[in-house]
């Protein structure tokens, strides 16, 4: 199993930026990927950006450009770096860890951050 928190999310004005970080409770190197998803409401939830195990990324159409996924493993922590903030941005961020066991995979979530653009 793998908990995770998140943190850094935020009331922010169009163009800024934010820094979002994902903690997780064991060594990120064995997770195989982890992701950063949104949902805002009335829609459904969405992959914003991933980095697999083998740290190769992956971002949404919508972001790229402007958000980049890292992690530190030392601190078991990934983060999003979230630049030129827009009003449709704005969304529950959810951090996911993605572990494949025999074949079969596992998703865990953390409970998610409120991100905010507004002026």
């Amino acid at each position: 199993q793998v908990q995770l928190v998140e943190s850094g999310g935020g009331l922010v004005q169009p163009g800024g930026s934010l820094r979002l970080s994902c903690v997780a409770s064991r060594s990120i190197f064995s997770i195989n990927a982890m992701g950063w998803y949104r949902q805002a409401p009335g829609k459904q939830r969405e992959l914003v950006a991933s980095i697999t195990s083998g740290s190769r990324t992956n971002y949404a159409d919508s972001v790229k450009g402007r958000f980049t996924i890292s992690r530190d493993t030392a601190k078991n922590t990934v983060y999003l770096q979230m630049n030129s903030l827009k009003p449709e941005d704005t969304a529950v961020y959810y951090c996911n860890a993605h572990l494949e066991v025999a074949a079969q995979g596992y998703d865990y979530w953390g409970q998610g951050t409120q991100v905010t653009v507004s002026s």
